[in-house]
């Protein structure tokens, strides 16, 4: 049996949750999230306060997918409570970005044009610093496309390490050319 989908999922008090037969819904503080699903049975535990992933049936497909349904059940708990967030830093002379507008982010990175991007309404977008951009929701898979979205756009490059990379990542430089 797989470990991570015979685990609980532990709740606030402050989580309302609402279990249909194919799909769930997870409200909280900072909003509500929702999944569909197929195969599994979601079950609440109100004295505990967790949540149960059981399966129909033990076919060699929904063994596979029980898993990944309690790890996005989770990941969704996660998200109305805490949040998700990634920060981004643009390294490089001239590299720059601002908040156009709520919705429109504007890169500088060594292009003649200057790249606008728009922000999808789920996600929320912050530049604490002309060098450094959070990017912050509820979805923990959406927050990390947009980031990964931002970065395509100059991602670092191994000579010099210009470019637009996760706070924390090691790029391996390489060596340049010798005489």
């Amino acid at each position: 049996m797989t470990h991570i989908g015979k685990k609980a999922i532990k709740l606030n008090k402050n989580i309302q949750v609402i279990i249909n037969p194919q799909d769930i819904t997870v409200k909280g503080p900072l909003g509500s999230s929702f999944l569909t699903y197929k195969n599994i049975i979601v079950s609440h535990d109100a004295i505990n306060q967790t949540l149960d992933v059981r399966l129909k049936s033990l076919s060699k497909k929904t063994y596979a997918l029980w898993g990944m349904y309690r790890t996005l059940i989770a990941q969704m708990v996660t998200g109305v409570t805490q949040g998700y967030n990634t920060k981004l830093e643009l390294i490089g002379v001239g590299y720059k970005a601002r908040l156009i507008n709520p919705r429109s982010l504007e890169l500088k990175l060594g292009y003649s044009k200057d790249i606008i991007y728009p922000i999808p309404q789920d996600v929320t977008i912050e530049c604490i610093r002309p060098t450094l951009i959070t990017v912050s929701g509820i979805d923990k898979q959406r927050v990390n496309q947009v980031s990964a979205d931002i970065r395509a756009f100059r991602s670092p490059e191994p000579y010099k390490g210009k470019g637009v990379r996760y706070v924390g990542e090691k790029i391996k430089l390489k060596e340049g050319k010798k005489k």
